[in-house]
């Protein structure tokens, strides 16, 4: 059994979000303060596109990867139960089995209850990638979220600049419609910066710790039981 189709709301959402961001940052944003036609105007929206197709062509990718299936001949040597190979259960101290795939857990696996199947290194399920973060596509997600933490800072960048540019009296007409599509890709921008950074920064630090999100929350849990 696996997760559902790719096309979900959240996708959906997050892909509307990029495009709207784009389509205002480069041809609202750029045109109204650098100008298309310019050198410097031209430079920038080639960068922030370039930008841009890197973060769809990452997500696309940590969307349809597998995060890492537990190979189903994996059986632990139950005879050496002290072996790093082998994780034991906290209570109890069983070998990790999981009784809905029907079969051992290796260390660090964990069963997803939305993708109803074993993860590898199991970090967490996503729903705005409608799919677990694990051991196969951890290292394009953490690009994703990098890329996409530099892309709000530098949209951010042009839409100040463009809403701080004061438009010549003959382009006064168009001014007021391409600077309500500048605040309102503003708002959007606010939040979702801060969210990507904090989430960039809690993945940096789970790196330098070699730890995994269900991780950090268990030794967490346990330190009130």
């Amino acid at each position: 059994m696996g997760r559902p189709g790719y096309l979900t709301l959240p996708i959906f959402s997050v892909l509307a979000a990029i495009g709207y961001v784009y389509y205002t940052t480069v041809f609202v944003a750029v045109a109204r303060w650098l100008g298309l036609a310019t050198a410097a105007g031209a430079a920038n929206a080639v960068a922030f596109t370039a930008l841009a197709a890197t973060c769809v062509a990452t997500y696309a990718v940590a969307v349809c990867r597998d995060p890492g299936r537990v190979p189903p001949s994996f059986q632990p040597d139950v005879e050496d139960v002290g072996s790093p190979l082998q994780e034991i259960k906290r209570k109890g101290g069983d070998l990790r089995y999981c009784q809905k795939c029907g079969q051992y857990k290796p260390p660090r696996a964990h069963h997803c209850r939305v993708c109803k199947r074993c993860v590898l290194k199991m970090d967490h399920h996503c729903i705005w990638i409608n799919n677990c973060v694990g051991h196969k596509n951890y290292k394009i997600f953490f690009i994703f979220v990098l890329y996409a933490v530099i892309a709000c800072f530098y949209a951010m960048i042009l839409i100040i600049g463009s809403a701080m540019y004061r438009v010549p009296v003959d382009e006064q007409s168009s001014n007021d419609s391409s600077r309500t599509s500048i605040i309102i890709c503003g708002i959007i921008l606010c939040p979702l910066t801060l969210a990507l950074t904090v989430l960039l920064g809690w993945h940096i630090y789970l790196i330098l710790q070699n730890k995994t999100t269900i991780e950090v929350g268990n030794t967490r849990s346990s330190h009130y039981l």
